[in-house]
């Protein structure tokens, strides 16, 4: 079944428990699914859904820290709540040691030697971590394998 239509039924269970944070969570996120397929003309992709739910799970982690930042706990505590819903459509994320093991397996077969590589492991690597694995913590753990 296509997100758009997981999104769409569980929308209509939050709106009969009366759970505004998931409805508010959900909107978005249909909003936001249904904007991207109106830009590309077409259905989305399982991959283009994902970009999608990940985009809008970032969107509410850094609204989350900024609040936060302007001392506004009640608003971060809002945006952190609807980020815990939008994670429920994400696959689970991977560990930094089944990234590690990906990022050795990348170094080994681009023969990268140092750091000037690393361009060409990270474009081996983020296809197989893409959408379970923080681009960052993979940036960190391959500058850490590289001499």
């Amino acid at each position: 079944m296509p997100l758009i239509d997981t999104i769409m039924q569980d929308l209509k269970q939050a709106m009969k428990d009366k759970d505004t944070v998931a409805v508010d969570t959900l909107r978005g996120i249909k909003s936001a699914l249904t904007y991207k397929k109106t830009e590309l003309c077409r259905d989305l992709d399982e991959a283009e859904e994902l970009q999608v739910l990940q985009k809008e799970a970032s969107k509410r982690k850094d609204a989350a820290a900024e609040y936060e930042r302007g001392g506004r706990p009640e608003l971060a505590e809002k945006e952190r709540a609807q980020l815990v819903v939008a994670q429920r459509y994400l696959p689970a994320a991977m560990g930094e040691d089944e990234i590690r093991a990906l990022a050795e397996q990348a170094i080994a077969q681009t023969g990268a030697s140092g750091k000037k590589d690393m361009g060409k492991v990270m474009q081996a690597l983020m296809p197989q971590v893409r959408g379970r694995a923080d681009g960052k913590i993979v940036n960190r753990i391959v500058g850490e394998l590289l001499p």
